[in-house]
């Protein structure tokens, strides 16, 4: 049995949990609506606020799914209660942050802004604050959307191991080379 399969997931008050005919799953909360198709491979048992995921036999790709499925169904419910966020910092002389309705502008060191249109479900906020560095707080109720405009983010600018300039995330620790040796 898969270890995190087998969890049942609880389903607080004020979260609506449906499944249609054709495995669906509609999330529905205080934060917002997620809808989720399911593999043929599970199966969902709902009884008195608590979904359990079963499979239909034992081959391998079933048990994956297992354990798959409930993760997803769980960041769901997560989701649609209390939201994901995550927190960016920018590392650099320079690197400056902007939001403009929808649009997230970076300055990060190239000859021009970059400019980022975000999905309408991502709330984004820039707090710059003197000597400390800037940072870009992502917040939504989808886990996979918010990690994927993260990464975005990150993209445009990886921490380089050097001096460590670039996007980090907060609290990311960046494994530092020496530089060069000096001449003797």
């Amino acid at each position: 049995m898969s270890r995190i399969g087998k969890n049942p997931v609880n389903i607080p008050q004020g979260v609506e949990f449906n499944v249609s005919k054709d495995n669906v799953v509609t999330v529905k909360g205080p934060k917002g609506e997620l809808t989720l198709a399911i593999d043929d491979a599970v199966s969902l048992d709902i009884e008195d606020g608590v979904v359990s995921v079963k499979r239909r036999n034992d081959s391998k790709d079933d048990r994956a799914k297992h354990g798959l499925y409930r993760s997803l169904i769980m960041n769901m419910v997560v989701g649609v209660t209390d939201g994901y966020k995550i927190q960016q910092e920018l590392i650099g002389v320079g690197y400056r942050a902007k939001v403009n309705g929808n649009k997230l502008e970076l300055a990060l060191g190239f000859s021009h802004p970059i400019i980022i249109q975000l999905p309408d479900e991502v709330k984004v906020t820039a707090d710059t604050q003197k000597g400390k560095p800037p940072l870009i707080t992502l917040e939504s109720h989808d886990k996979q959307l918010v990690g994927m405009v993260a990464a975005k983010i990150r993209s445009f600018r990886k921490p380089e191991p050097y001096k460590g300039k670039g996007v980090r995330y907060l609290g990311e620790q960046i494994r530092r080379k020496a530089g060069k040796a000096g001449a003797k």
